[in-house]
């Protein structure tokens, strides 16, 4: 299976939902611009394991539960 960041955004974007946050309030908790989580979400951006892992984090869920979700859903 080969990575899809772009699936990885549209995951980021539905756990964010679910969860009920605010791209702004997201954003804020990782330590990243909202542009940036955006475009992660759209997928016109590639986000680096950092990155990865702050946004995660600032959804309480683990970065491998994060990767366990991306490899468990359809594409």
């Amino acid at each position: 299976m080969d990575y899809d960041y772009r699936k990885m955004g549209m995951l980021i974007r539905k756990l964010r939902k679910e969860k009920g946050i605010s791209q702004d309030v997201l954003s804020g908790l990782a330590g990243i611009g909202r542009s940036h989580l955006a475009m992660i979400e759209t997928g016109t951006k590639n986000a680096n394991v950092e990155t990865l892992w702050r946004i995660s984090e600032a959804m309480d869920i683990p970065l491998s539960t994060l990767f366990r979700i991306y490899e468990s859903e359809k594409p």
